[in-house]
């Protein structure tokens, strides 16, 4: 699948910076164009990737390059007032070229989650290609402002783009990390898990063509009918079982690699799917009630089989109820490891979104009382000295 990525805020830029360095590691060349958008400089100044004229510094009038103060609105604001100068960098995409948008960005924070959906609105007034979010929730114990702001901008956002994929922090957080190693892992899974997605069907000249392919109009077709989409993804190590000049299966190696056990094959492949649904997914959310699904295996090409495949597809269709599961193989016969990503759209029962929205109203009643009770203490502190003292003017 070919991406335009824009990157909205300090997170969204470090996410689309990450998957850059993941298409020259793998070639897999899903980004066709990356654009960072932010009102911070320094933030823009820490990217590794993307290009210097793709870095946008917006809000200079307001903000003078410092950022908005996880201040949403104004993020928001800002984005509608420079969104000429962010159409200038879109202008240099060859659309023609990209099967979709992708907008990536924090839901936390002020700049990304303001100026994500009114990015959003603006490119499907102006573009027949789809627009996706990409947006990560803050953990609990990052405040109660920046949950504040992923509740209102996850409403907004959910609205303005064909389909929101999200990532929690809170269900991915270990305990004991530095906030810097922390961050940098989160998004570590986050671009491991949609960059093979996003990987399937995407095959070089000189690769091996998928058995049972997975292209770019079936996850379209997948994330079509809106609504939120999670991401599931297990994987287990085989490169010991290819062979290095010792062992059983390295003096079965033929000409085409190792020949694999058909059995064993498939218990692997439904056991990694069962692991991909019912393990950590971007967001927890209930596998009941989901509306499509996508399934892709990646792996050296002996280990992958249509019959595990079939079998694992036809597990989902069991626990969501859905008969929208669609499945394929990505053939990677460089890899060392057999992995399996679920992308389950259409999802409503998930506890984490109910939570949020829970401390977010919270956080509001709290903020509220605190400015209230605050102008009321000011009143009776200037009411105090009013008598003795004559007023300026």
């Amino acid at each position: 699948m070919k991406l335009a990525m824009i990157g909205f805020g300090q997170a969204g830029g470090k996410i689309v910076d990450r998957f850059l360095e993941f298409d020259r590691q793998t070639g897999n060349n899903i980004v066709q164009s990356a654009i960072v958008i932010n009102t911070a400089k320094a933030d823009l100044l820490g990217l590794e990737y993307i290009p210097e004229e793709n870095r946008v510094l917006i809000g200079q009038a307001q903000v003078k390059g410092h950022g908005v103060g996880a201040d949403n609105e104004l993020g928001a604001e800002i984005a509608e007032a420079d969104i000429d100068e962010i159409q200038s960098a879109i202008d240099k995409i060859r659309v023609h070229e990209i099967d979709a948008f992708l907008i990536v960005s924090a839901l936390g924070g002020g700049t990304g989650s303001g100026g994500s959906p009114v990015m959003a609105r603006h490119l499907k007034r102006i573009y027949t290609e789809p627009v996706y979010g990409l947006g990560v929730l803050p953990g609990n114990d990052e405040g109660g402002i920046y949950t504040l702001n992923a509740a209102r901008a996850l409403q907004t956002f959910i609205h303005e783009v064909d389909n929101l994929m999200v990532f929690d922090n809170d269900a991915w957080r270990q305990t004991g990390e530095s906030v810097q190693s922390g961050y940098d892992q989160l998004n570590e899974e986050i671009v491991k898990r949609f960059g093979i997605l996003f990987s399937a069907g995407e095959v070089n000249a000189d690769e091996q063509v998928a058995e049972s392919v997975v292209d770019s109009s079936e996850i379209i077709n997948t994330l079509a009918g809106g609504g939120i989409s999670t991401v599931g993804y297990a994987s287990d190590f085989v490169g010991d079982e290819r062979g290095n000049g010792s062992g059983l299966l390295s003096r079965l190696m033929g000409a085409d690699g190792p020949e694999i056990d058909s059995a064993s094959a498939t218990n692997r492949i439904t056991s990694l799917v069962r692991e991909a649904a019912l393990g950590r997914l971007t967001l927890p959310a209930e596998l009941e009630g989901a509306e499509r699904a996508v399934l892709v295996l990646s792996g050296p090409s002996p280990y992958l089989n249509r019959k595990g495949i079939e079998r694992g597809r036809k597990w989902i269709e069991e626990k969501t109820g859905s008969m929208e599961v669609r499945g394929g193989d990505y053939p990677l016969d460089s890899a060392d490891e057999v992995s399996a990503v679920l992308l389950l759209a259409g999802v409503t029962d998930i506890p984490r979104i109910k939570e949020l929205q829970q401390l977010a109203i919270e956080t509001q009643d709290n903020i509220e009382d605190i400015r209230e009770a605050s102008t009321e203490r000011l009143e009776e502190l200037v009411q105090d000295d009013q008598d003795e003292l004559e007023p300026l003017f």
